[in-house]
């Protein structure tokens, strides 16, 4: 009988030291999990220690070493929600449902991304050869399928580093993403002894993968100084970018129509004494239905008359979300239809069958229809003052609408049809004053270099700004004591326009296709030699 309770005994006590075990391995992987999360959360607007990138993904890696399939791919979803919670918070001010759901859609793929790490980190060529492709890869596949989400892709982070961007032209964002990891993997690779256990001749495959990827960073700076070097020459234009600071309670109540429509007014009278060749208003600034509402279109008629300067202005239609472009003469001349329209709040995919969600969103969602066009607006006003070398020279811009920005393959087909710059105008007033205009501010960054063209930002609470081809914000709307969102003001920078298609607008994402197919092809390599 007491033999019996004494086994018994052991058998609890060992049952209760190995739940400690477990329990005291999940917390430690956790940890490392939330140090991963918090560190690129840092390393993003507001914080914006970009360096913090460049080593963040190392205690991640280390969380998944030797784990399996499910407890990797929690451990990356655990990093992911953290990062995406942290970083995106700014959505709750919209919505709390689609603020949680979305962040738990974009952990998923940090998720997949610990269940192929932990197969490969351990290994330093394959980590070296495909850690970096698979990353950029599930980027990609998250910036496209299910109408895409490519905020807050790894590579962004470096938004200020402008020697380091400038590959952009040719891998698009993910090229710094593919950097950023690739560095992650060899610290990771010296920091866990792997590589000092591989032989330091070069005959040794693992070490010249390892030198071959050392090199990348000098190669990249080396190409970004050549470019961030090169002279400005082209087509000068003046423009003013006007921002309202209209808050979002104000923006569609009609008790403000007159509010609204006065201090945009003001504002684009005292920009029109700068004589630029263009004034911008932001998304949806004209404050009622363009063409519907008569006597507000009329009074719009009215001022771009009197300041006899072309104004851009977003405004909405019955059926669309759209960019209007009124010459000084008074006649609306071009529009530009929105033609990728936020899920679940511009519209609702597969309506038929998720029309239930209009019933429950915490604020209307608009029934808007998707542009088809790839519209150039033109300015012929600033054709005929231009030089008689340079009147052959198009001027031509393309207006991308809202979060249009943050799509690099729609981005480049303005390009790629003729706009010579190209104009974001927004509304971040949604987001309150948070991180999110300056994130937003990050898109634009990138679709600047990868296309070598001038993006003109006109967002109604900011970041209103110019971005040269480099990349370079190098005016900005802001108050005296330097704010520059959540306050009203107006702009007005000359922009140098240089007719240079780049590698990426001519080719489009084939640095990403690339790594898809090597991982692809990696992966299968990996499962067969695994069966």
């Amino acid at each position: 009988m007491n033999e019996t309770v004494e086994s018994d005994q052991v058998v609890k006590w060992s049952s209760g030291q190995a739940i400690k075990r477990l329990a005291t391995r999940l917390f430690g992987r956790l940890s490392l999990c939330v140090l991963s999360s918090v560190l690129l959360i840092f390393s993003f607007p507001n914080f914006e220690f970009s360096f913090v990138a460049w080593f963040a993904l190392i205690p991640f890696f280390f969380a998944v070493r030797g784990e399996s399939d499910g407890g990797a791919f929690f451990l990356g979803f655990i990093t992911g929600l953290i990062f995406y919670l942290g970083s995106m918070y700014w959505l709750i001010h919209v919505t709390t449902l689609g603020f949680i759901l979305l962040s738990m859609y974009l952990a998923l793929y940090f998720g997949i991304a610990g269940i192929f790490l932990r197969y490969i980190i351990s290994d330093i060529r394959s980590a070296v050869l495909a850690a970096s492709p698979i990353w950029v890869a599930l980027e990609y596949l998250r910036s496209t399928i299910l109408t895409g989400m490519g905020w807050s892709l790894l590579g962004y982070s470096q938004y200020k580093n402008l020697s380091i961007i400038q590959i952009a032209d040719i891998t698009g964002p993910y090229g710094i993403s593919f950097l950023i990891v690739m560095t992650n993997v060899l610290a990771y690779q010296l920091l866990s002894g792997q590589l000092s256990r591989e032989s330091k001749s070069l005959t040794n495959p693992a070490m010249r993968q390892v030198l071959i990827s050392v090199l990348f960073i000098p190669i990249v700076l080396g190409y970004g100084y050549s470019k961030l070097n090169k002279s400005e020459s082209g087509i000068p234009l003046k423009i003013s970018v006007v921002q309202g600071n209209i808050s979002q309670h104000q923006k569609w109540d009609e008790n403000y129509t007159d509010f609204i429509f006065g201090r945009y007014y003001v504002l684009t009278k005292e920009a029109a004494l700068d004589k630029p060749d263009l004034i911008i208003w932001p998304e949806t600034s004209f404050p009622g239905y363009f063409g519907a509402e008569k006597e507000l279109t009329d009074k719009m008629k009215t001022l771009v008359s009197e300041v006899k300067i072309p104004v851009l202005f977003g405004a909405p239609t019955n059926d669309h979300n759209s960019a209007f472009l009124i010459y000084k003469t008074g006649e609306v001349t071009q529009q530009y239809n929105k033609i990728h329209l936020v899920p679940f709040g511009e519209y609702v995919p597969l309506e038929k069958w998720l029309g239930f969600v209009h019933n429950i969103a915490p604020s209307p969602i608009g029934g808007f229809k998707a542009g088809t066009e790839y519209t150039i607006f033109s300015l012929p006003s600033a054709t005929h003052s231009l030089k008689p070398k340079t009147r052959n020279l198009s001027t031509g811009f393309s207006v991308l609408v809202c979060f249009e920005d943050i799509f690099p393959q729609l981005v480049r087909q303005f390009v790629k049809q003729g706009a010579a710059f190209l104009v974001n105008i927004t509304n971040d007033a949604w987001f309150e004053e948070s991180s999110a205009p300056y994130q937003h501010a990050q898109a634009s960054v990138f679709r600047a270099v990868e296309n070598r063209v001038n993006v003109v930002r006109a967002a109604n609470t900011g970041l209103s700004c110019f971005i040269n081809p480099t990349g370079k914000i190098f005016s900005r709307v802001e108050d005296r004591s330097g704010k520059d969102i959540f306050v009203d003001g107006y702009d007005t920078a000359d922009i140098i326009i240089e007719h240079k298609n780049s590698f990426y607008t001519k080719y489009g994402d084939i640095f990403a296709y690339l790594c898809i197919a090597i991982s692809v092809i990696f992966l299968t390599k990996n499962n067969n030699q695994n069966e």
